[in-house]
């Protein structure tokens, strides 16, 4: 189960597919760039995103396909990649200062881990990469941080539609959703 952007994902599709993805591709080479200048290997990464970030804009976002429907989605999955660029940043923010505080350094977080690659570690902890949901599991007993600090609980749009679909199908009244359970905010 992934708990966020995976970048090699969309990489390796060779293509930017969503509005959501687009968006959330724009924040990690914002962060590629700054991992750019700390490790050349992130530069040919950034290239290569920055190619298909090309090729969406090119093909989507032109104003033959700026309906108001369009605009409307558009903005939500901007508020979306916007909420996720900022619990990554906390989660990140946490994890360093609980390691601060053990007196480890995020390279002992990534052996415990089983990463060595120092490289890897940052990509994790900046969202480039997603962690592994048994690594944040690890995070969260060897750390001690809550579990809701450390994986985003937001649903997607088209999975939040898929479970309000089947909630009107089932037609339980004991099952039902309001609208604070589809909220975008993180508490």
């Amino acid at each position: 189960m992934e708990t966020q952007f995976n970048i090699w994902k969309i990489l390796d599709a060779g293509k930017i597919s969503n509005d959501l993805d687009y968006e959330r591709a724009l924040i990690a080479d914002r962060k590629l760039r700054v991992l750019a200048q700390k490790n050349r290997k992130f530069i040919s990464i950034r290239s290569r995103l920055r190619d298909l970030i090309g090729k969406y804009e090119d093909s989507e976002l032109n104003e033959s396909n700026l309906t108001n429907k369009r605009i409307k989605e558009s903005d939500l999955a901007e508020l979306i990649a916007e909420k996720e660029r900022v619990f990554v940043q906390k989660r990140k923010d946490i994890i360093k200062a609980r390691l601060k505080k053990l007196g480890l350094t995020q390279q002992n977080l990534g052996s415990l881990l089983g990463h060595r690659s120092k490289t890897y570690m940052s990509e994790l902890m900046n969202g480039v990469s997603p962690f592994t949901l048994n690594d944040l599991v690890i995070i969260h007993r060897l750390l001690g941080i809550n579990l809701d600090q450390l994986v985003p609980t937001i649903l997607s749009q088209p999975l939040r539609v898929q479970i309000q679909s089947s909630l009107k199908e089932i037609g339980n009244k004991n099952v039902r959703l309001t609208s604070d359970d589809f909220d975008l905010e993180w508490v």
